[in-house]
């Protein structure tokens, strides 16, 4: 078995092309389309996959992959057996939401968005009875990411992702004029059908057998529904704000939904990558380790560290330079100056989100992997209130802008609640551990912003071409970074040196 380390830098990789391919294929939907109902129309449709894969992903493997981990080393036959079981009724149940939700879409659609341009309700409405359609194959393609991360298999799944992501984009290149928006749905369904072959085919090497039972032993079950329920909660109430979000942006101007959701992709590149490396592997250490306070502390705050580390330079970083970054991907045929200019500026409110999104990471799924789902949910059943109360006040104020700063300051509150629910089963010094991680990092990041900011201005580089503006201020702020991380943190920045040169195998738990 290759080392996590390996496996790290193997699923980053993967992880980076993934998100090279959403913008090949966000830039091919500007070109083609810009921003308008046609565009609006299929990322409020799309919204129904985004919350199917969050429950999934979500809801579904922070506990799955938990009971499956500490099953396994007990009866690795009966846990496969349960695991075999949960699955086959898992697909089952989405076939029968697929159906429904197929002959229901023209109600519920309009009803869940309220008011929209005839277009967009069209558009819409299209898209989602098509993406129901193929709602047990969405599904499945989530719950097989979670078999092969309970097997310490990573790499494929990044490629499932990187399949439905590039896919999308061929098929928008390619039959955009015969389709239009339509082309790239068909494209990501065609991309998700192929990433279930590819990982039954990891999964079949691994030594997995699957069997068309739905048994599932009582106890196993019980446990299972039990976490389950409050979970899947959660994640849904994680995508009900982001719909109460497209809810009010549907109401607000014309290519609202495009702005935000062009700003959003940005933002979500850190901190999804991160969640999706080097948080996927810190989850499966922090489920074989909670029995072992130690370990479980120190590996938290390793993903904490982490975290900081990398994302806040980076959310400091797109302040001075995200105007040129949202110019080279987006910029182009039907997508305008003034079109970038209104994502670059939803595009600053979200910028908080890359900190706290990746924090959200490792402290949600620490207590997942603690079986405290139901402490999690009462923290997010809030998250919604708040949210509509934000969004309404800022909406009016700052227009879809606002929207973007509503998101931001819910989840900062959401991480915020997490972290002192974790660290009150900590030793004492563990708090005292992350504010001074939090200082010296913070006043690190503060330095490179505000030298990298007066540079561009005082040279004049808003005004360069954007690559060339990029090839410039991303390295220099990288260098400046490092300096001062070195300088105000310098056992962080060993540390980490260490992390990533370090050769030794970890061993598994036993």
């Amino acid at each position: 078995m290759p080392s996590l380390k390996q496996t790290a830098i193997w699923i980053t990789l993967l992880a980076l092309v993934v998100k090279v391919a959403g913008f090949l294929r966000e830039s091919i939907i500007a070109k083609q389309f810009g921003a308008n109902e046609y565009t609006d129309g299929y990322l409020l449709a799309f919204s129904f996959i985004t919350l199917v894969l969050a429950v999934i992903s979500v809801g579904f493997n922070n506990v799955f992959l938990p009971l499956y981990v500490q099953a396994k080393q007990n009866d690795p036959k009966a846990a496969e057996r349960n695991a075999n079981g949960i699955m086959n009724a898992t697909v089952l149940i989405f076939l029968f939401v697929a159906v429904f939700g197929y002959l229901l879409a023209p109600t519920f659609v309009p009803a869940i968005f309220g008011r929209m341009a005839a277009v967009t309700e069209s558009v819409a409405v299209h898209i989602t009875q098509m993406f129901f359609l193929f709602m047990g194959a969405i599904a499945l393609n989530g719950i097989l990411d979670s078999y092969l991360q309970g097997r310490r298999i990573f790499v494929p799944s990044q490629i499932s992702k990187l399949l439905a992501t590039l896919m999308g984009a061929v098929f928008a290149l390619l039959f955009s004029d015969v389709w239009g928006i339509y082309s790239l749905a068909y494209g990501f369904v065609f991309g998700i059908v192929l990433g279930i072959v590819l990982m039954f085919v990891y999964l079949y090497r691994s030594g997995y057998r699957w069997t068309p039972t739905l048994a599932i032993d009582p106890d196993f079950r019980q446990t299972f529904l039990r976490l389950l329920i409050p979970s899947l909660l959660n994640a849904f109430v994680g995508q009900m704000n982001m719909f109460i979000d497209k809810i009010f942006a549907s109401g607000t101007i014309e290519g609202a939904v495009t702005y935000l959701n062009n700003a959003s992709l940005l933002v979500s590149i850190p901190h999804t990558i991160y969640g999706t490396t080097v948080a996927a592997i810190l989850f499966t250490l922090l489920s074989e380790q909670v029995d072992k306070p130690r370990q479980f502390q120190q590996t938290f705050f390793t993903g904490m560290e982490l975290s900081f580390i990398t994302l806040m330079p980076v959310a400091a970083g797109l302040w001075v330079v995200g105007d040129a970054a949202i110019a080279f991907v987006y910029e182009r045929g039907q997508f305008t100056e003034t079109d970038t200019h209104r994502t670059y500026v939803a595009l600053l409110f979200y910028l908080p989100l890359i900190v706290t999104q990746g924090l959200q990471y490792i402290v949600a799924k620490s207590m997942y992997a603690k079986g405290k789902t139901a402490v999690v949910l009462r923290i997010s059943v809030t998250t919604i209130v708040l949210n509509i109360i934000l969004n309404y006040l800022f909406v009016q104020s700052f227009g879809y802008a606002g929207i973007a700063l509503s998101s931001s300051l819910v989840s900062l509150y959401y991480v915020t609640a997490c972290s002192i629910a974790v660290y009150k089963e900590f030793e004492r010094g563990e708090a005292k551990k992350l504010l001074s991680l939090l200082i010296r990092v913070g006043s690190a990041t503060a330095i490179m912003a505000g030298l990298l900011y007066g540079l561009k201005e005082a040279a004049g580089i808003h005004q360069w071409p954007a690559l060339l503006a990029l090839a410039v201020l991303v390295p220099l702020g990288a260098a400046i970074y490092i300096a001062s991380v070195y300088a105000l943190y310098r056992e962080g920045f060993y540390r980490l040196l260490r992390t990533i040169r370090s050769k030794r195998k970890p061993k598994p738990s036993a």
